[in-house]
């Protein structure tokens, strides 16, 4: 075991303080990696706040980890002292099931461990959580660090582990290319990346928010349309417009008016998680034999992949750099939407 600098939250009301904790001994498999950055995704606030119900504590958060490889363990062949590498929102599956055979191990039918407040094995730590990257350092096994390419600085790179997949994934999964409309719901730290990244492979954007406060920014990173969702016109506009839509965005939305924007075999894919269960007409699907779905992140080999793509195409995440101390500053102005668009803790802070 070693002992690392990081910063947790004692319980749901608290707030983040400094403290130590421990990491396990290095073993064949496993890389210890320096931290240098963290991003602040929305779900750590969920989690850390036990908004979702579930949270352990102590608690710390952080699954978009940008650093270096400090030390490897005498089996790991992928990774190097010194590589510049990543870690997203898991830190190891089961390997076996047919998911992770099918390198889709965030759908790992026994659970896949999440970088934080997933249950640890018991040989391990008995009772015990994982802790995630608000901290100094950190050990993986090296099936699950991502080796970030040169071409993209690590500040950039770290929100890219979880805003980037997530959007990345299903992008590729339903076929954003030339000549394909994609439409992204949302502008924030998921929307914005959506933006670039299926500019980026080619499709024809469109951003669909509440107001134009974003639209420059939004024809910045590659949408060639944007238009306020206030303006109730649009859905008559807009109707059977598109091939596919990227909903990025938590809040109860009429679903049924937007899945009536999308053509023949369109569909719309739901990436934030609203409080209220989804209503949907069934007259809306059959019409144009639209589809509903889903998707979370993406597996190992496709963040790879994510990455390189970023890299070879210079996207990285907007991002506004913090330090330690100021994260219960910056869960405050997540939660108020006034972030453009991602906060980073640069963990030298710590």
């Amino acid at each position: 075991m070693s002992s690392v600098a990081a910063y947790a939250m004692a319980g749901p009301d608290a707030g983040f303080e400094k403290v130590t904790i421990e990491r396990r001994a290095l073993g064949p498999h496993d890389v210890l990696i320096d931290i240098a950055y963290a991003g602040i995704c929305h779900s750590d606030i969920h989690t850390a706040r036990n908004e979702w119900g579930g949270a352990g504590y102590p608690c710390v958060p952080g699954h978009e980890i940008a650093g270096t490889v400090a030390a490897v363990g005498s089996a790991v062949r992928r990774h190097q002292v010194g590589d510049r590498v990543g870690v997203g929102c898991m830190v190891d599956s089961c390997g076996v099931c047919e998911p992770c055979l099918q390198e889709e191990e965030q759908y790992c039918l026994r659970g896949a461990v999440m970088t934080y407040n997933s249950r640890v094995a018991e040989e391990v730590q008995p009772g015990g959580h994982t802790l995630g990257g608000y901290a100094t350092q950190i050990v993986v096994t090296e099936n699950f660090v991502l080796g970030i390419p040169e071409g993209i600085d690590l500040s950039v790179a770290a929100p890219l582990l979880c805003a980037g997949i997530t959007v990345y994934s299903p992008l590729r999964h339903w076929g954003a290319r030339p000549g394909k409309r994609v439409a992204v719901i949302g502008m924030g730290g998921l929307g914005h990346m959506a933006v670039k990244i299926a500019a980026a492979l080619g499709a024809e954007v469109t951003v669909l928010s509440h107001s134009l406060s974003k639209q420059e920014d939004g024809k910045r990173f590659g949408a060639q349309h944007y238009y306020a969702t206030s303006d109730k016109q649009i859905f008559r506009e807009l109707r059977s417009h598109f091939d596919l839509i990227i909903n990025t965005v938590s809040a109860d939305l009429p679903i049924d008016d937007y899945m009536k924007l999308l053509r023949l075999d369109g569909t719309l894919v739901v990436l934030g998680l609203p409080e209220q269960p989804l209503a949907v007409q069934p007259k809306v699907l059959a019409g144009r034999r639209r589809s509903l779905s889903g998707s979370m992140i993406g597996g190992i080999a496709q963040t790879q992949e994510m990455l390189d793509f970023c890299a070879a195409h210079g996207i990285g995440a907007e991002i506004e750099v913090i330090s330690a101390d100021e994260i219960d500053g910056a869960y405050e102005r997540v939660v108020a939407s006034d972030v453009r668009y991602r906060f980073v803790i640069d963990t030298a802070t710590i």
